[in-house]
């Protein structure tokens, strides 16, 4: 080959390897746009976000696990003796009522938007916390009522059959761990807080003879798996919330003068 040959050669070499780059530069451009989630999300707060919604298999497993052991309570003759000796350990004889309990159960909730209106900002915005404490809420009430109307254990007061589970105390542990879940990566002692008054609705419904033991074990299970599983189901049913991890894929095409490739990298 002549030696202006061999420069043609190498000419037409680099003109289709600069024409492939071309292509693939393109391509990533177009599958950047597509590949990106159409929902934006706080990058500052973006891994907050997505820690925020897992939901492993013991969150379910275990308070499910206290709540069938709870409802033998209810027909077992051994456990049906020790739920009353828990009664009369606890009830005073005086029969004195304290509804503490019907107002305590909401201070959780109560203090999750005093926060906020006080500048203590929790993980998410107005709107998502609204939306998710609603789906709790509902979550909480389906389930409990439904059991109340299935199972129709009588109160230890004997004034009604709708004993098991507790709702004032399903109330109070769903109002702790929304505002667990508010303030965890805020501050552990405000997190913490919740549980510490709604064991107090707890005690204060056996206090009044309005519910057995079991009730309320039951009942702080069913509370807290409830907003657990609200915070799983919001960004999965609610695609354009701002807590919904975002997925993004990225391509750069390179050439070393002998060979051509594309790098990419994902985030999820």
């Amino acid at each position: 080959l002549t030696h202006r040959k061999i420069n043609e050669m190498m000419k037409s070499k680099e003109t289709f390897n600069f024409r492939i780059i071309l292509i693939m530069l393109l391509l990533c451009a177009a599958s950047g746009v597509s590949a990106a989630d159409s929902l934006s999300c706080d990058v500052q707060r973006r891994c907050a976000f997505d820690d925020g919604h897992r939901l492993r298999a013991v969150d379910i497993v275990v308070p499910a696990a206290l709540v069938g052991v709870s409802a033998l309570y209810i027909e077992n003759g051994w456990m049906v003796r020790q739920k009353r000796a828990v009664r009369y350990a606890l009830v005073p004889k005086d029969r004195r009522k304290m509804h503490a309990d019907d107002y305590v159960q909401y201070s959780p909730v109560v203090a999750v938007y005093g926060l906020n209106l006080a500048g203590v900002r929790g993980r998410h915005s107005f709107k998502d916390r609204t939306i998710m404490l609603a789906m709790s809420y509902a979550t909480m009430g389906i389930i409990v009522n439904t059991m109340k109307l299935a199972i129709s254990e009588r109160r230890p007061d004997v004034s009604t059959r709708n004993s098991f589970p507790s709702g004032h105390t399903a109330t109070a542990f769903m109002g702790a761990q929304f505002l667990y879940e508010e303030y965890k990566s805020v501050s552990p002692l405000i997190a913490w807080s919740g549980f510490v008054v709604a064991p107090l609705t707890a005690y204060l419904r056996v206090y009044n003879d309005r519910h057995w033991i079991n009730d309320v074990v039951a009942g702080a299970c069913i509370g807290i798996v409830s907003t657990k599983l609200a915070y799983r189901l919001y960004p999965l049913l609610f695609r354009k919330s701002s807590c919904r991890r975002s997925t993004a894929l990225a391509a750069l095409p390179y050439y070393d003068g002998r060979s051509v490739g594309v790098s990419m990298n994902m985030t999820f």
